[in-house]
């Protein structure tokens, strides 16, 4: 059953989990592809059980490849013309909207409520209204992920959203208003529809182009990847917009800000942050560009956009920017991990609900999200997740090498090995594959927590080097409730500048072993010699329940 036949979208661990084990087959698969370096990206993803009716079979689910989001599109949009900028939000666009939404909360932790949500909902909806669209307030929906993942996005029909992560990142009002008015320009200017349409005049592959209608931060190259190049990871989207799209929607975005009386350079000072937070991520996690890399990346860079943004909002003339009422409204909104969803502490991943933990080999770095966490560095690349299990642990391990390699190759293990880590009943079984010119060797690590329940990774490495993570799955191991207490999560704390305090001395206060003044300074936004000065609100990172 092919990609325009049905939907699919995924589910967190912890729903997987309350499935029991009772639902098909896994519908994870395999795609090796290429980015900047010669390891291939292994691209992971499952979805089944109660709930999700609309996966008819474990066949359909492999046909149509269980991703991020794999969202039919096909007739939807069929030969009809493409609305203009200035044409309201149409019945059918509104329909397409609708149905997306419940697939993107999943896929994004759920929709955050309370009064934070509320106030980013409020902005959303005024900055909407400078759109000049018909009815905007009442057809748009704004929507705060509970995601760690710096995004923001929309689908056709006027739904809209950002991550709280990406809110924490801001420091006004006029930022906040700034990164949905792009979103809001890509409904406005049917940027999804046209990447769909161009797609699907180029073999086909307009769904996933055509999924969302926009992402502030970059380009996920889905050209390039093999086998229809679905990205991996939880809380990511397989996305590719034009530059030219993407400078359109700054351009409608600043415009929408000065209708509404913002400070328009507020979409130059947010792109310089986000830049500015790739930067450091990227040091820390030990990469060798500021970019988000290849596999990972669901946006353009952000910081080839910001002098284009300053110059298109020119000096600044007195628009407001809101920063205290900001602050004061975000202050106390998680930061960085849900624990939930697990949380990463350095080289260590701990689920306190899943009760479980492991330790990635060193030299590699984690990304989490709402359905898996993923494992990544130069030797090679993993992700754990989890499947329905029905207590034969052999079983489950085959069957995540035919879900693995899918209907278009055979993937099998040579063996399958038992042995027991930590405790933990556990087997594993390697299968090599043909990449072009060389070959790699795809690991599946599965353990048994429960008669009901099994989590396994899936990793590929060059072959040979299989064991670049033996020390990590033979890391994993139950928690105790005592350690699952004692994760307490980051939050945003607003305070105000006293007259002793510095730079220095605020950065101190951060949740961090490790870049605390580099974690501030970009907190902030402040420059590397910039001080603050008494009586000013700056963001810190606290841990808080």
């Amino acid at each position: 059953m092919g990609l325009a036949q049905s939907v699919v979208f995924p589910i967190s661990l912890r729903q997987l989990r309350e499935c029991g084990g009772k639902g098909a087959a896994s519908g994870g698969m395999l795609f090796l592809r290429t980015g900047r370096t010669t390891m291939p990206q292994i691209i992971v993803s499952n979805s089944t059980c109660a709930g999700l009716r609309r996966i008819r079979s474990s066949r359909a689910l492999t046909a149509t490849m269980a991703a991020p989001l794999a969202l039919a599109l096909s007739g939807c949009l069929g030969g009809a013309p493409i609305p203009s900028a200035s044409t309201p939000i149409t019945q059918t666009e509104a329909q397409q909207g609708a149905e997306f939404h419940p697939q993107l909360l999943a896929e994004f932790g759920g929709a955050m409520t309370g009064p934070q949500a509320a106030y980013v909902e409020q902005v959303g909806k005024n900055i909407a209204v400078q759109s000049g669209l018909g009815n905007a307030r009442e057809s748009f929906t704004v929507s705060t992920l509970n995601s760690s993942v710096n995004n923001a996005f929309a689908v056709p029909g006027g739904y809209i959203y950002t991550t709280r992560q990406l809110v924490s990142l801001m420091n006004n009002e006029a930022e906040l208003a700034a990164v949905l008015g792009h979103e809001v320009g890509h409904v406005a200017a049917r940027h999804s529809q046209r990447r769909q349409r161009n797609a699907q005049r180029n073999q086909g592959l307009g769904v996933l182009g055509a999924v969302l209608s926009g992402v502030l931060l970059g380009d996920s190259q889905i050209a390039n990847t093999v086998s229809r190049g679905f990205l991996q990871g939880s809380q990511m989207l397989t996305l590719s917009f034009s530059r030219s799209q993407e400078l359109q929607a700054d351009e409608l975005g600043i415009e929408y800000l000065s209708r509404a009386g913002y400070d328009t350079r507020a979409m130059g000072t947010v792109l310089a942050s986000l830049a500015a937070q790739n930067s450091l991520d990227a040091r820390l996690q030990g990469r060798g560009d500021a970019k988000v890399p290849a596999w990972a990346s669901t946006h353009p860079d952000p910081a080839s956009r910001v002098q284009t943004a300053l110059s298109k909002a020119g000096p600044s003339a007195g628009g407001t920017t809101n920063r205290d009422t900001f602050l004061s409204r975000i202050d106390g909104v998680i930061y960085g991990d849900d624990p939930e969803q697990g949380v990463i502490e350095g080289r260590q991943f701990i689920h306190p609900e899943l009760r479980l933990s492991f330790t990635a080999p060193q030299g590699f770095y984690m990304v989490n999200g709402s359905r898996a966490v993923s494992v990544n560095g130069q030797g090679g690349k993993a992700q754990l997740t989890l499947a329905p299990y029905a207590g034969d642990l052999s079983s489950y391990v085959r069957q995540q090498f035919t879900a693995l390699g899918g209907k278009d190759q055979q993937l099998s293990p040579s063996s399958i090995q038992r042995t027991t880590v930590n405790g933990i009943s556990a087997a594993y079984g390697t299968a090599r594959v043909n990449n072009g010119n060389s070959q790699v060797d795809v690991v599946v690590f599965a353990y048994e927590f429960a008669r009901d329940r099994a989590y396994h990774f899936a990793a590929i490495t060059p072959a040979g080097q299989g064991n670049a993570f033996t020390a990590m799955f033979n890391s994993m191991r139950r928690i105790s409730a005592s350690e699952a207490s004692q994760v307490i999560p980051r939050r945003i704390d607003v305070v105000t500048v006293g007259r002793g305090d510095s730079v220095q001395s605020l950065s101190r206060r951060m949740a961090y072993s490790d870049a605390q003044e580099a974690r501030f300074r970009v907190l902030n936004a402040l420059g590397s010699g910039e001080g603050v000065r008494p009586g000013q609100k700056v963001k810190l990172v606290v841990r808080a329940r």
